[in-house]
């Protein structure tokens, strides 16, 4: 049966002002990039053919239309070799046009949160992840449900005031 879940890129394809993602898991689901980082190979970030996806591209055709894309992550320290791979490979999403911040999970104690991680595009439609166990996507969920947006909304920009700028974020 197909997925009534529009899909990523055509809910960034309707979006005006702002699309914001926070994700709050220590490890996801394995990947090729994340292997072959394992064994030790890097990316060579001056050879942007080598490395630049589809994905991308469509955060920076995105961009270029006047939208904001934010990304929180909220990390336990020390991390997991998983969110050392990830703070590695964030280059991109910063190049292609992401602005991205780091929140160690101590500092997020006082902050309401929702159980788990979403998109929310223009503050009003939200496309929440659920995961298995091993961080394998096990299905999306789109809802523009208001209180539900209002606590999502809320919880990414108290984790955006307190967390730190890519750049700034050390491992």
């Amino acid at each position: 049966m197909p997925s009534s879940v529009p899909s990523f890129a055509e809910l960034l394809g309707r979006c005006e002002r702002s699309a914001v993602h926070l994700e709050m898991r220590d490890s996801y689901a394995s990947t090729d990039r994340f292997e072959a980082w394992k064994r030790g190979e890097r990316i060579n970030w001056n050879d942007l053919a080598s490395w630049w996806h589809p994905y991308d591209q469509l955060i920076t055709d995105t961009v270029a239309r006047g939208v904001t894309i934010r990304r929180a992550r909220i990390v336990s320290e020390p991390v997991t070799e998983y969110i050392r791979w990830e703070h590695y490979v964030t280059r991109a999403n910063v190049t292609a046009g992401e602005d991205v911040r780091w929140l160690p999970r101590r500092r997020a104690t006082a902050i309401a949160l929702p159980g788990n991680d979403f998109w929310l595009f223009d503050g009003k439609l939200l496309r929440v992840h659920h995961f298995s166990g091993d961080g394998a996507v096990v299905e999306d969920e789109i809802t523009d449900d208001a209180e539900t947006v209002k606590l999502c909304a809320s919880a990414f920009e108290a984790v955006w005031d307190r967390a730190a700028p890519h750049h700034q974020y050390t491992i």
